[in-house]
Formats: C-alpha cells, sequence, structure tokens
C-alpha cells in the first residue's frame, strides 16, 4: 500500500498568481505522492460582486445561497482548478482534476438557517483517491459537493483537507499561503501545542483566514501538520507546526 501521502491545501489570493503557482507546482513535485484540496473564495466572492450577489460571511463561513453554491461549483470546477492542473503538468506532475461533487465527499448541510448550503463533510472516497495515487497520479480536488437531492453544497476547503487527510491516514497534512507560518509580529512561532491556538486567537496573535486555518488544524488529530509557504513543501523546518504537547508556544526564526 502506498505510504507517506501528503495532503496540501492551497488557496487564496496567491492562486491567482501565476508565478506563485509556478513555484508551488515546483514544491508539489518532490512532495508527492499528495493530494492537493483547493479553495478560491476571492474569486467566487469577485463573481458575486460582478452578478449582484451580495457576500456575507459569518463566523468566517460564507453564507450560501442555492445561487451562490452553483457559482461555488462553476469557480472552482472551472478556471480555478484548471489553473492549478495545468501548472502542475507543466511542471511534469501527472495532476487529474476531482471534486467533492464528482462523489469524492460526502456531506451534510451544517446549518443550514443561519448558513444556506453549506457542508461538513460526513465521508470521503478513500479507495477512489488511493486508486489515483497508486497510479502515480495527483488528484486537485475542488471540495464543493452536492447534497441529498443532487444540489450544490459549498464546502471550506481547510475542513475538507483535514477530512481527507484523516482519511487517508496523511504522512502530513499542509496548509500553504503566502505568509511563512503563524506569526508574533516579525517572528515566526516555529511550533505551537493545540491548547494554545485558543489564546493566539483571542489575544490577536493570529487573525483573518489564519483562524480558520488554526481551528481546521485543531482538528487534523491523525496527521502532523504545517502552516506555512511554500517553502514547507521541500524543507521539513519551514512553517509552523501544529503539536499534540509541549512545547507550548515557542518562538522560531524569522521569515
Amino acid at each position: 500500500m502506498l505510504r507517506g501521502v501528503r495532503v496540501i491545501k492551497v488557496g487564496g489570493g496567491e492562486i491567482e498568481d501565476a508565478g506563485w503557482l509556478d513555484r508551488f507546482a515546483a514544491g508539489v513535485k518532490p512532495a508527492r505522492p499528495a493530494v492537493i484540496v483547493h479553495g478560491g473564495g476571492r474569486r467566487i466572492s469577485a463573481w458575486q460582486e460582478r452578478l449582484g450577489l451580495p457576500v456575507e460571511m459569518r463566523d468566517g463561513m460564507r453564507v450560501t445561497t442555492p445561487e451562490v453554491a452553483e457559482l461555488a461549483q462553476m469557480v472552482l470546477c472551472g478556471p480555478i482548478r484548471s489553473a492549478i492542473v495545468r501548472a502542475l503538468r507543466e511542471r511534469g506532475v501527472d495532476a487529474v482534476g476531482v471534486a467533492g461533487s464528482d462523489g469524492c465527499l460526502a456531506v451534510e448541510l451544517k446549518d443550514p438557517e443561519r448558513l444556506g448550503r453549506v457542508g461538513r463533510v460526513t465521508g470521503v472516497d478513500r479507495g477512489f483517491l488511493m486508486r489515483l495515487l497508486d497510479r502515480g497520479m495527483t488528484p486537485v480536488l475542488a471540495p464543493v459537493s452536492v447534497g441529498a437531492d443532487g444540489t450544490a453544497v459549498n464546502v471550506n476547503a481547510d475542513d475538507a483537507a483535514v477530512a481527507v487527510a484523516n482519511a487517508l491516514d496523511a504522512a502530513e497534512l499542509l496548509f500553504v499561503s503566502d505568509v511563512p507560518g503563524v506569526m508574533r509580529g516579525a517572528e515566526r512561532i516555529a511550533a505551537v501545542a493545540r491548547a494554545d491556538l485558543d489564546e493566539l486567537i483571542a489575544g490577536g496573535v493570529v487573525q483573518g483566514g489564519m483562524i480558520a486555518k488554526l481551528k481546521a488544524a485543531v482538528m487534523a488529530s491523525r496527521s502532523p501538520t504545517r502552516i506555512g509557504d511554500v517553502g514547507m513543501l521541500t524543507d521539513p523546518t519551514r512553517g509552523t507546526a501544529i503539536r499534540t504537547a509541549e512545547p507550548a508556544v515557542a518562538a522560531g526564526a524569522t521569515a
């Protein structure tokens, strides 16, 4: 059985930058076998504004009407995923696009009254992903899925990456962005214990999108987890490691 699989989550504005995406693809090549889980929230928001659909976030999650869910499906399974797959293939990675809506993910609605069609992952088709990996392929997974009624359900990419990592017993879960890791001022925090995450959030050490990544990391109980930039893909000392025990909060090298 294939071992040492990494789950790599990527998203944000970085994937809109062709140069950054090429560097990401170059880093993925030696980091395989890997499953890529991607977001694309900025592009979804841009299209909502263009189409006159209000952008509303609650607790870091996008309030998702049926129209917004369909839009997310079109954006993530269209230009976003295509750009990632193309960049990987140009670097010699045999990448293939898949989606939660293809049957890779089973979902249920989190809180339809408050959030609309936002789902939580209840199951991962582990066998399907492993068969692709066994053939030397790198799945690029758009997390958008479908509900029991066959209509689109928006799924947070951080949460989907955790679910996939747990299902595959991944050797490592990497949240890749454009920052070196969890930062305290100008210094990168080399490692934090899970017990310290609430304190870091409450103290304002981490803000914005990093909060969602940290909360998702707490759920990645089966896989060692790091948060940081593309350098993590080839350097095990990069990023911020999420520890299950001490050290509590340790200052690391500067970026």
